[in-house]
């Protein structure tokens, strides 16, 4: 049987930190970075070694700049700038690094949402030549593309592309044809025809049967929801909702939240919901209830309110064996916090506020950028902001190992 590949970006993976003894408060601390402003629009961002010195490099998108970026890592956390694709209308946004190819080397798919189009750009192993990235054409057919991830959904061991269209009100995925010499645009196979501006696409194995599933959301419809691949031909995708109440669900991730071995949801919910509305302007977390869970039975849990909540991340930021939570928020003010685990994740949560008036906050991920083995936070901001940011983790623990949980 082909062994099937789940691509999780290292931003998804909760580093956990072990440290010489249990930590009492916040035993953790974060030293702020500019690394490029003045864009034109500044939404996507991922972390990857895309230059193959062994650390992580960062990419993002100027969306209304008509620009796909790359920052070289020194290793210690500063960047040089330097262009996969510049001067292409139409919007880059979200987007997935990964070998799409089979040639061990990181490519970049990413959305353009004007335009309604998936791309990708291919990884010559010269990275830092901008004239090196060959473009390629996943679809043209993908209205208002929005969110993309690097799946290997048919068990051919290449990785396919799964993705939303928030103004189609859709979610698909993409079959990779391996070699294709005429540049012909993937087979497009639906996932939900029937989705109210859809926004989320992750991954995960929600019922334990060992096959990659679809987390997605749709903000209009107040929908969060995982997909199962049933193997029907007629109906090849089942709808399971987690959560059908809550109002305004934009963006969260697949992670096992409570240690049981199953995957769980973190969530923001309220990007342009008003103050007062009841189960939303929060951060929860949604149990795959049962041990393990079979992805039937979901309890939300809230962790603490966020006015204008956009997205949600979960990994061990203070080194004591738990998962803490970076979530964004949107909306004129803006705002970058992080959530303390008290070490019980259905219980009392602290709010720590990174940056406060940083408007349109939007995509946060977490990746250790300088080496020393501690998560760090990047993340964007748009409209109003238009830059991108890290904040170094300098926790006084020290730390001896670190892995993913």
């Amino acid at each position: 049987m082909m062994t099937r590949r789940f691509f999780v970006p290292l931003f998804c993976l909760a580093l956990t930190a072990l440290a010489d003894e249990t930590p009492t408060g916040p035993a953790v601390s974060f030293t702020e970075h500019l690394i490029a402003d003045k864009y034109g629009y500044a939404y996507g961002v991922a972390a990857a070694d895309l230059d193959g010195d062994g650390d992580l490099d960062l990419t993002s998108c100027d969306t209304r700049g008509d620009a796909l970026y790359w920052f070289e890592n020194d290793g210690r956390g500063m960047f040089q700038r330097h262009f996969i694709q510049a001067d292409e209308a139409g919007w880059f946004e979200r987007h997935a690094v990964g070998d799409i190819n089979g040639d061990k080397l990181p490519d970049v798919v990413v959305v353009k949402n004007l335009h309604g189009h998936l791309v990708w750009f291919e990884n010559s192993g010269r990275p830092a030549d901008d004239k090196s990235w060959k473009r390629h054409v996943v679809t043209t057919d993908l209205k208002r593309a929005y969110d993309a991830a690097l799946v290997d959904l048919n068990g051919d061991g290449r990785l396919d592309v799964a993705a939303s269209a928030w103004n189609g009100n859709h979610i698909a995925w993409f079959a990779n044809p391996g070699s294709n010499p005429d540049n012909r645009e993937w087979k497009k196979e639906m996932i939900d025809p029937e989705l109210a501006e859809a926004r989320t696409i992750r991954v995960a194995d929600f019922n334990g049967d060992g096959k990659p599933d679809i987390l997605s959301t749709g903000r209009i419809a107040n929908l969060t929801a995982w997909y199962e691949q049933t193997g029907v031909p007629d109906k090849p995708w089942k709808r399971h909702v987690i959560d059908d109440k809550s109002l305004q669900p934009v963006h969260g991730q697949p992670i096992d939240m409570d240690g049981d071995g199953d995957a769980d949801v973190v969530m923001g919910l309220g990007m342009l919901a008003a103050e007062g509305q009841v189960e939303t302007n929060q951060i929860a977390w949604y149990e795959n209830v049962g041990q393990p869970g079979t992805g039937e039975t979901w309890k939300k849990h809230v962790v603490g309110p966020l006015p204008f909540a956009f997205e949600a991340v979960a990994a061990d930021l203070d080194g004591d064996r738990d998962l803490d939570i970076v979530a964004t928020a949107w909306g004129g003010v803006g705002q970058l916090v992080w959530f303390e685990n008290g070490g019980d994740p259905k219980a009392a949560w602290t709010l720590h506020l990174l940056k406060d008036k940083w408007p349109r906050a939007n995509q946060p991920i977490v990746a250790d950028l300088n080496g020393d083995r501690r998560p760090d936070i990047i993340a964007t901001a748009e409209n109003g902001a238009n830059e991108l940011r890290w904040w170094q983790n300098t926790g006084a623990i020290p730390v001896k190992d670190a892995t993913t949980r």
